[in-house]
């Protein structure tokens, strides 16, 4: 079904972005029904790309392919997945974990469409019309190509009000054996809720920075900030931690991460869980003049779309102005952002202006991203979302 696009709005599918916007739309001759396949050609007719078309979301066409000898059916989708497959082999992702993200939306050419593996459970999130139209086709070839049995929907983002799709959360295919899951990383052990937890359960892109993190614990007096299960502080504990203040607003999830713990044999005495609001607790540490050799702000996101991100800025700032003034001489901050509506370019200001506001010295030593298995495509730099900053306050 072919819809035309206004005169000069193909130039960001000539530079192969796969997103049309419903401004950019000069007509079609119907409606096509949600999530179904349709062409998409310039104003003087020239073919651009087939894509999945949405009826109630801003971005109103998702680009399957820009290829208009390629049809978009069981074997293009099994094509991807074998293709996202042999690229996290090539990486040798499984080498460090046992779970790891398997499909990347539209950076692995399946917009809309997350599949993070446990172990041998997968963990799908479908978030567009178009990733809802195939889903179920998807979900057959995934077991196909992994051999594997089990399926869990954790479709409930808030996103899928934007296409207009319900909450979907619940078992696609096979049995769920065993829950809380237990996955591997980095000779670690974790408990993930895949059926409750954030986002498909666990943070896997933070896999690596969580790594570094254990390589600068030792002997480290350490404030884990929205600590969620416990990532960070099991490896600042197995990396030879001094102590551990881990906080988060979820009781269940400090549950969890005390387990975490427990289960990877590492001290107890050492990680105090605290249960509250990161904002006023940071102030009352400052105002209790508690101080602290290395600092972790994983916050959650702030700004998802660039709209936000003024206000995201200043909530990024209130948090990063009170570690610098939390944080000892020769001290070291790990800040992250997950908000794709804050860049690189703007985080790093913002962190400059949280220490010059602090009046501290402070220097970035290291930037911080996401994994492979969070691959970016040239052509759609909002795949990068995960921005960390390693920053030292000199002695």
């Amino acid at each position: 079904m072919p819809i035309i696009l206004k005169q000069g709005r193909e130039r960001s599918l000539l530079r192969r972005h796969p997103w049309i916007f419903s401004g950019a739309v000069h007509h079609m001759e119907e409606e096509p029904a949600s999530g179904a396949t349709v062409d998409l050609f310039s104003f003087d007719k020239q073919f651009l790309a087939r894509a999945a078309y949405s009826p109630h979301s801003q971005i109103r066409a998702r680009v399957w392919t820009f290829d208009s000898n390629e049809t978009v059916d069981a074997d293009f989708f099994r094509r991807n997945i074998r293709e996202a497959i042999v690229s996290r082999s090539r990486f040798q992702v499984s080498s460090q974990s046992n779970a790891y993200r398997l499909l990347y939306a539209e950076s692995d050419g399946i917009p809309g469409l997350i599949v993070d593996r446990y172990g041998d459970v997968l963990v799908l999130q479908s978030l567009t019309a178009g990733s809802e139209f195939w889903k179920e086709t998807i979900a057959d070839l995934l077991l196909e190509e992994t051999g594997l049995s089990t399926i869990y929907e954790r479709s409930d983002a808030d996103v899928r009000e934007l296409e207009g799709l319900e909450p979907k959360i619940g078992l696609l295919r096979g049995a769920l054996l065993e829950s809380p899951l237990t996955i591997y990383e980095h000779g670690l052990k974790f408990l993930v809720d895949v059926e409750h937890g954030h986002k498909t359960g666990f943070y896997l892109d933070q896999r690596q920075n969580r790594l570094r993190v254990r390589e600068l614990a030792r002997d480290k007096d350490i404030l884990d900030c929205f600590c969620y299960t416990g990532g960070f502080t099991v490896n600042a504990l197995a990396g030879g931690a001094r102590s551990v203040l881990s906080v988060d607003a979820s009781g269940e999830a400090l549950t969890l991460a005390k387990e975490n713990v427990i289960l990877n044999g590492l001290p107890l005495d050492k990680v105090n869980f605290t249960k509250g609001d990161v904002f006023q607790l940071l102030r009352k540490f400052r105002d209790e003049n508690r101080s602290f050799d290395l600092i972790i702000l994983d916050p959650p996101k702030f700004a998802p779309t660039a709209a936000q991100a003024e206000r995201a800025a200043r909530g990024y700032k209130d948090i990063n102005l009170l570690a610098f003034k939390l944080l000892r001489p020769n001290g070291i901050l790990v800040t992250f952002s997950c908000s794709g509506g804050v860049d690189t370019a703007l985080f790093q200001k913002i962190i400059a202006g949280a220490a010059l506001d602090a009046g501290v010295e402070a220097q970035i030593v290291e930037h911080l991203s996401q994994g492979p298995d969070h691959p970016v495509s040239f052509h759609f730099p909002e795949g990068t979302y995960l921005k960390g900053l390693i920053c030292f306050r000199p002695g």
